[in-house]
């Protein structure tokens, strides 16, 4: 299989770099080859064209990322714990790799249409996480029971992304491990159940 072989990985950590310094419409496939250190056409070898690169630097790297946050989250006790560590590991994970970050907050987001579906594909099995944790909340009664789950999903979501996207835009000139736990609160304190 393709995604076992080192030069798959070198290509796949190459784009990332390459697409992040560049931006991913002047990232020439030529120039990824380069910071990979192999032949242009190796990378024909793995991959489609320039597009199929981009998903599948989402697809390893969203993959590593969301198996990284669950199994995380299933070492913490109840959906209090779960969404702080889910937090924190989001923060941490892109935090740690800024070039990721750059792709993930400012590149995916001016692809086309096709892409972006694509993309929203990959990201479901953590959206799903973050479903389980609202579940579970409810059904611990930390959350309040008429929640709209798909909706708190969005909102979780989008204040992660956004937090992040800042971050980004800043040039990462903040600690954001420091504000996971502002966050959470701020997060717990909408969806908790009120006294």
């Amino acid at each position: 299989m393709k995604k076992n072989k080192p030069k798959y990985n070198q290509i796949i950590e190459a784009a990332v770099e390459v697409i992040a310094e560049n931006g991913y419409h002047a990232s020439q496939v030529s120039r990824i080859a380069k910071k990979a250190g192999v032949a242009d056409g190796t990378i024909y070898l793995y991959f489609n064209n320039k597009e199929d690169i981009l998903i599948s630097v989402f697809e390893e790297k969203m993959g590593q990322f969301i198996e990284k946050i669950a199994c995380g989250i299933s070492k913490m006790n109840n959906a209090e714990e779960k969404l702080l560590k889910l937090i924190q590991m989001h923060f941490h994970q892109l935090s740690e790799d800024p070039h990721l970050a750059i792709v993930t907050q400012l590149e995916l987001r001016q692809s086309n249409t096709d892409l972006r579906l694509k993309i929203n594909q990959i990201l479901k099995p953590y959206l799903t996480v973050i479903d389980d944790i609202i579940v579970e909340g409810t059904k611990e009664n930390i959350f309040r029971d008429d929640l709209n789950v798909l909706l708190v999903r969005q909102m979780i979501f989008g204040t992660l992304d956004e937090i992040m996207t800042n971050w980004v835009m800043k040039e990462q000139k903040y600690n954001l491990a420091q504000e996971a736990l502002q966050v959470q609160s701020f997060i717990i304190n909408g969806l908790s159940v009120r006294e």
